[in-house]
């Protein structure tokens, strides 16, 4: 999946509000950044590196695998092979926005 298809998808799963509140990004590394802004209205998914109250660093790879469901979000983290920074509790309610 490309990063302009997995931005596609969260846009369509966030809709105009994500219920967060708050600013979160998908840190990839070499891969690039989406980002969703759910303190606008509506909010906002992109792919700008600007600061957020949470950042969720893994691989495009584990993500995608993540987020098929083939791998568990709290195994990820545990394994070190997802990484969070800034603001937990946003991290916390992303089960709400992937479900």
């Amino acid at each position: 999946m490309t990063l302009e298809e997995i931005t596609e998808n969260m846009q369509a799963r966030v809709g105009a509000d994500a219920g967060l509140n708050k600013s979160v990004k998908f840190d990839f590394d070499a891969d690039g950044i989406v980002r969703i802004d759910d303190k606008a209205s509506p909010a906002v998914v992109d792919n700008q590196d600007l600061p957020t109250d949470c950042t969720v660093k893994l691989s495009k790879d584990d993500f995608e695998k993540i987020a098929a469901g083939d791998m568990n979000a709290q195994m990820a983290f545990m394994q070190g092979k997802l990484k969070i920074d800034g603001d937990m509790s946003v991290a916390m309610q992303l089960g709400k926005v992937f479900g």
